[in-house]
């Protein structure tokens, strides 16, 4: 694998602060947080995949306004059913029972509905794929521009990759990295820089100092070096998809 299983670090964080711009609403059946740019234009989407705490967590949904005033429309489904993870999770809970229950015949059907309704309700033409932990695996099983899926994709410490699934990627990747990270580690980034090596698609990968996993979304704010790092990743996935998903 070019990234381990979900671990403990995987729910722990900080809660920002801040009210959230955009609405929750189904989108097909699929509660979804959505947030317009300033322009109301849907051709430019962003499709969030999130980390386990979700599409309700205030953290995302900042996130997503920030996306969303780069001009785009932000589109982030309930991976989960409802079935999310606490923040700073509770004592005892146990995240690969969970994850049993979370795996790519569960979560696949909800990204291909999403984006069948995004392509076919909402009038997106182009669609940038941004994954959290949990989310980064999914972004590289979809990047695959030209077939209806994802055409640009981005993600930060992702979890649970296959070399596989990233050999498999077909268009434009961004990679956010902690230098210290238990599940992203430093063997399994080079095992990611190798294999993308061999794919003849633009690529890179950011190493960022005095961070660990979860800190593009749940890093503390207080200190400086955490949050210079979180808004660098933040910079990273806009002037990519700016390059790469704009026409």
């Amino acid at each position: 694998m070019t990234s381990l299983p979900p671990a403990r670090c995987c729910t722990l964080g900080n809660l920002h602060e801040g009210e959230a711009k955009g609405e929750i609403r189904n989108i097909g059946k699929i509660a979804t947080y959505v947030s317009y740019p300033p322009n109301k234009s849907t051709e430019d989407a962003i499709l969030i995949l999130t980390d386990v705490i979700g599409h309700e967590f205030i953290n995302a949904q900042l996130l997503a306004d920030q996306f969303a005033k780069h001009g785009y429309l932000v589109v982030m489904p309930d991976l989960f059913e409802g079935d999310t993870v606490p923040l700073n999770r509770p004592e005892g809970f146990l995240i690969m029972d969970w994850l049993k229950n979370h795996l790519p015949q569960h979560v696949d059907p909800i990204i291909d509905d999403v984006i069948r309704e995004m392509r076919e309700k909402l009038g997106v033409k182009r669609i940038g794929g941004v994954g959290y932990c949990f989310g980064g695996r999914y972004v590289c099983r979809y990047l695959k521009p030209g077939t209806g899926k994802i055409d640009v994709g981005y993600t930060a410490h992702p979890t649970m990759v296959g070399p596989d699934e990233l050999a498999g990627v077909e268009g434009p990747l961004s990679i956010t990295a902690a230098v210290k990270d238990f599940v992203f580690t430093t063997e399994k980034r080079h095992e990611s820089e190798e294999i993308l090596a061999k794919l003849d698609i633009p690529y890179q990968i950011n190493l960022l100092s005095d961070v660990d996993h979860g800190f593009a979304v749940r890093c503390d704010l207080s200190q400086r070096r955490q949050k210079i790092a979180k808004e660098a990743a933040f910079s990273q996935a806009v002037q990519w998809f700016d390059s790469y998903l704009k026409e």
